[in-house]
């Protein structure tokens, strides 16, 4: 009876492992880029909005979202196990009533802060795309990608109308994964490495030739 059930436990713990979902995984430890919840008002967040009210604030926290996980979608398809293009077309759909309001939201403000409507466009279109260039990265791109990944569940799971307390919740993290930083399990130390440069003066110079003889090599 021991024996049976030992290997009843043992075949329930394998069907949970294989039952559970599968996510990509760069380093045996990642970095914890976790961080407090945003206002949307914080200079590192995003661009800054004078004279915005906490609506409108909001509303540029969730173009921001929107803006990170477009960039994972395209930057982050190499790995298909992370689902950022799925998850980022699955938040388009299902927060689609948010994301419209979000973006009337923000075209009101930029025309409420410029004189002319024209102006008020063009300030759009800038912060638009200021704010998509701010999250694509190449150094960082294993970490952002992970965090994208995670953040995109849960504006996927998210209640329709709530995606602006995600991005609340979660820009910091998004924000401190751009970052770089690699293997935290077992961090490997580089050793400085000091290059010796040639004497640049002209008379240590013959037809593009160094003359050792004339000027030694500077340490």
């Amino acid at each position: 009876m021991k024996i049976v059930r030992v290997l009843g436990g043992a075949v329930l713990a394998a069907g949970l492992t294989l039952g559970s979902p599968a996510s990509a995984q760069f380093f045996l430890k990642s970095y914890d880029f976790r961080g407090a919840p945003v206002t949307g008002s914080e200079p590192e967040i995003g661009l800054a909005m004078p004279g915005a009210t906490p609506e409108e604030v909001k509303a540029g926290l969730v173009w921001n979202l929107r803006a990170a996980l477009n960039v994972a979608a395209l930057q982050c398809d190499f790995e298909p196990m992370l689902l950022t293009a799925d998850n980022y077309n699955a938040m388009l759909k299902d927060h689609k009533a948010e994301l419209a309001s979000s973006l009337d939201t923000l075209t009101k403000y930029f025309i409420r802060t410029n004189k002319l409507k024209g102006a008020g466009q063009s300030a759009l279109d800038r912060f638009g795309t200021r704010t998509y260039s701010a999250f694509a990265t190449v150094s960082a791109q294993f970490g952002f990608c992970q965090v994208a990944s995670r953040v995109g569940r849960e504006a996927i799971f998210a209640p329709r109308g709530q995606l602006g307390n995600v991005a609340i919740a979660y820009m910091r993290e998004l924000r401190n994964s751009l970052i770089p930083y690699g293997e935290q399990q077992f961090p490997r130390a580089f050793p400085h490495v000091q290059v010796a440069l040639p004497n640049f003066d002209p008379k240590c110079w013959k037809k593009n030739a160094y003359q050792p003889s004339k000027c030694p090599r500077q340490g």
